[in-house]
């Protein structure tokens, strides 16, 4: 057998790559300077070379866009302004009333918009917008050039780059934000219809006069519902998405002159693009003029008060969450009749300019609420205060306001209703209006076991107006002439829990009251004036209590939102309703009636004024068969929020209790014609 030789050889992997070097040293060598060429030509590249540049270059930008592109996600999470709407509040005929929300906005669905104001703002913003991917390759090209150039980038975006713009970014031109704006557009255009991208564009876009949304623009330009909308005026609408303070008519002459030429071009440019016909745009030969700007709708005045108290309703009325409720987006509509809370406004101001609080101590911190409420529980008016923004707090809404001897016709229906109880363990025996009581001053105040006594050791006696005795008066004597000290007396007769109970049912909150001792019948509860109102129309309705509320009915984005509304309740029979009726009416339509100045509005009027035993409020509460109101008076201390006596209001001549002017404001409510 032969030998074989050993030979040593390299890694095959090795060899290999020294080979693959050497080769690539003799093919792929940058021939630049280009050898073998003099002059200029030297330092020229060649065809070649500029092919491979180009290829490398376009190679990098397409791996730079599909990685930024890969990159760039769709936020989850909209930009605040483009999701906060505000809320929309109206007064009971419809009309508008206030705006509440940083962001004047109300969504619609796109089937609200009429086709023709749809095609109108394609028209002048991206008529390719149904068949075009998202994007705009012009305007991204400008927004490279103006990278390349220096400066800001421009528009030139579809309407899809345009909501994404609104909806996720920053209005800043910047190429960074030009170049996200165009990935996400992509990706939106992907995922969502065309149709609903053109929804949320309408319903996010800037239209001027502090309106985002064209439904708000609608009603800012032209004092109407989106839908009502013809293709004249969505064309102006569409004018002014390319800049309300350029294209608004009402700003300026040339803003006018330039609405008018855009106006005629969006309408031929819907024309051009087959969205409305020759015949139709030969009838818009007339400029759509818009209405002025409206003045601000605010929170100001009795506006205010309205507001808070249609809130708190629908917070305590729906599954509404005030988080949910402050995003907006809510349609309000209120009971408030306009009419009426401008004439209570004026009627207790008329009353305050009888005040003279620079002279005089005695009329400073003068608080008065007042409440009107219709005989089915709609509150139509009320006043809170001299403005909402000058006073927050709702004195029609206070609970700190005693209602005095306006509270004892509720002592006089529970002893219709429930009886006395003369003796300990007996039975109740029943009254009528006819049952004799004490109408001495200072008679003293029995239980079944004897007088009663207060803390100090002194037996407890009631006191009359001016001190005034009455004999043996009728129960329905005493409150047609208020007299004090029958109802004091009734009042620990029928048991003071019954007669918590029957005020109670009659409409005031359990809240209301403090503890059960004699003067508690004389009125120590402290209802509002709402409420009062609402109580006192317990009786003009035979006995059945509607309870009070604001709001009738309440909407989001035009669907109906489930608002609980409290049942009515029958309090009193309609026979002791009608004998409490009765009485009030006596206590109005008698000559020797203790209210009978309030005749004035009404033969058909009933009610009873008020005040306090410490002389601390004052009040009046009547009512006819459409309304019930209430209207209190009291002096609070700004520093300890104790109230005040109220002796000595008005200066010299004036009623020393000051319980003239609530009957003063509402006589002059209840005889307004404006308010009718």
């Amino acid at each position: 057998m032969g030998k074989h030789r050993k030979h040593r050889s390299r890694p095959p992997s090795r060899s290999r790559g020294r080979r693959l070097r050497r080769w690539a040293a003799a093919h792929v060598r940058l021939d630049y300077p280009r050898a073998g060429r003099r002059g200029v030509r030297r330092w020229l590249p060649s065809w070649r070379q500029i092919a491979l540049f180009f290829l490398f270059c376009l190679g990098s930008l397409t791996g730079l866009l599909s990685y930024l592109y890969l990159q760039t996600d769709i936020p989850k999470n909209l930009n605040d302004f483009a999701t906060q709407q505000d809320n929309v509040y109206y007064w009971a005929d419809g009309t508008e009333m206030a705006r509440t929300g940083p962001v004047n906005r109300q969504e619609v669905p796109l089937d609200r918009v009429p086709e023709k104001v749809q095609w109108a703002v394609l028209a002048a913003e991206n008529a390719s917008f149904y068949s075009d991917s998202g994007v705009s390759p012009s305007g991204l090209m400008r927004a490279v050039t103006r990278m390349v150039t220096g400066g800001e980038t421009q528009g030139g975006s579809t309407i899809t780059q345009q909501y994404v713009k609104n909806a996720y970014l920053n209005q800043r031109q910047t190429f960074s934000r030009k170049l996200t704006e165009m990935f996400m557009a992509i990706k939106l255009d992907d995922r969502m219809s065309k149709r609903e991208i053109l929804q949320r564009y309408l319903n996010t876009s800037w239209f001027g006069r502090g309106s985002y949304g064209i439904q708000r623009a609608s009603y800012a330009y032209y004092g109407k519902d989106v839908s009502e909308l013809n293709a004249s005026e969505g064309a102006l609408l569409a004018s002014l998405l390319k800049g309300a303070g350029t294209f608004d008519p009402t700003l300026s002459a040339k803003n006018h002159k330039r609405a008018v030429e855009r106006w005629k071009w969006v309408l031929d440019r819907m024309v051009d693009i087959g969205r409305l016909s020759k015949a139709e745009r030969a009838r818009y030969t007339t400029f759509p003029e818009p209405q002025p700007e409206p003045k601000p709708v605010g929170l100001t005045g009795q506006v205010g008060y309205l507001v808070e108290t249609a809130k708190a309703y629908v917070s305590s009325h729906t599954d509404v969450s005030d988080a949910d409720f402050d995003l907006g987006g809510y349609q309000i509509h209120t009971t408030f009749e306009k009419s009426k809370v401008d004439a209570l406004t004026k009627a207790v101001n008329e009353t305050r300019g009888k005040l003279d609080p620079e002279r005089r101590p005695e009329d400073r911190n003068v608080r008065i609420g007042a409440g009107s409420v219709a005989p089915d529980g709609a509150i139509r008016a009320l006043y809170g205060g001299p403005g909402y923004l000058k006073q927050g707090f709702n004195d029609a809404n206070a609970s700190n306001v005693p209602a005095g001897t306006s509270f004892t016709p509720f002592v006089y229906a529970a002893a219709l209703r429930d009886g006395v109880l003369l003796e300990r363990n007996g039975a109740r025996t029943p009254v009528t209006p006819s049952t004799l009581y004490d109408g001495d001053n200072k008679v003293a105040v029995h239980t079944p076991e004897g007088p009663y006594w207060d803390r100090s050791g002194k037996i407890v006696r009631a006191t009359n107006d001016g001190d005034v005795s009455y004999g043996q008066v009728t129960l329905r004597q005493a409150i047609v002439q208020s007299i004090n000290t029958p109802m004091m007396q009734l009042g620990m007769d029928v048991g003071l829990d019954e007669v918590r109970r029957a005020s109670i049912d009659a409409g005031l909150l359990p809240s209301s009251f403090g503890e059960r001792v004699p003067a508690f019948s004389l009125g120590t509860a402290t209802p509002s004036s709402i409420r009062m109102a609402s109580a006192y129309g317990t009786f003009a309705a035979g006995g059945t209590h509607n309870p009070p509320y604001s709001v009738s009915g309440l909407t989001h984005g035009g669907e109906k939102v489930e608002l609980r509304k409290d049942r009515a309740k029958r309090a009193f029979s309609a026979e002791v309703a009608a004998e409490v009726d009765d009485a009030l009416r006596g206590a109005v339509q008698s000559p020797s009636g203790a209210a009978h100045g309030a005749a004035v509005a009404g033969e058909e009027v009933a009610g009873k004024g008020g005040t306090a035993q410490d002389g601390t409020s004052a009040w009046f509460v009547g009512y006819t068969k459409e309304l019930s109101t209430a209207v209190s008076l009291s002096r609070l201390d700004p520093k300890t929020q104790e109230l005040m006596p109220l002796e000595g209001l008005g200066g010299e001549g004036a009623a020393d209790s000051g319980d003239t002017y609530p009957l003063d404001i509402w006589k002059s409510y209840m005889t307004d014609r404006t308010a009718e």
